[in-house]
């Protein structure tokens, strides 16, 4: 192809690769370890990227002040239907991320599961904490799409760490969070809990 005129063979490779993980993860981050050579080589080969993704209906969003690069399917394809309770989780993450932002001014934010069950208690959805399942679940579908990190393998104990990165800001926008908002509210007067939402997360 005439795109990649010009291109080494083992930067061929290196597009090939990256480019089949950001369309399985949607985020790459430089604050994670593991994809931070990922996003300087996405930068690095842009007009590629963007040219390649482009023919394919994505839109390669690039926020160099978060260090976080987001695919977006402009054809409402390929979307990650979320349920209810996983809505909820990543909006209490979002809003657990700004509060320690704004106290700590830290690179790294890093919480707990108690900080969730603690936060989604005084949100009043219901008097019981989420159950360490849903709660398991739902956090490792975040850590696959490069939102979150696991620093402790076991999810079930309230002091198990995780790092919020600052995806969250691209994958939970303010719209985002009023709609949630609503859909909490309407959960409070008697939702099931098992409606589905749909997040702009490609996959």
């Amino acid at each position: 192809m005439e795109l990649f005129e010009g291109m080494l063979q083992k930067d061929k490779d290196e597009f090939r690769r990256v480019c089949n993980k950001l369309m399985s993860t949607c985020f790459i981050c430089r604050q994670n370890a593991d994809t931070k050579s990922e996003y300087y080589f996405i930068l690095r080969q842009k007009p590629v990227f963007a040219r390649y993704l482009d023919v394919l209906g994505y839109t390669l969003e690039i926020n160099e002040e978060y260090g976080v690069i987001q695919l977006v399917n402009r054809e409402n394809y390929n979307h990650l239907h979320m349920k209810l309770y996983e809505s909820i989780i990543l909006l209490i993450l979002r809003i657990l991320y700004d509060e320690k932002k704004r106290e700590l001014s830290l690179s790294d934010v890093v919480i707990n599961i108690g900080d969730i069950q603690e936060k989604y208690v005084s949100l009043k959805i219901r008097e019981k904490q989420i159950d360490k399942t849903t709660m398991n679940n739902a956090l490792r579908l975040f850590k696959r799409y490069n939102l979150i990190a696991l620093l402790d393998k076991d999810l079930f104990k309230e002091e198990s760490r995780i790092v919020v990165y600052d995806s969250i800001l691209m994958a939970v926008r303010v719209e985002d969070i009023k709609r949630v908002s609503d859909m909490i509210a309407l959960y409070r007067k008697g939702g099931t809990g098992n409606e589905d939402t749909e997040e702009s997360t490609a996959d």
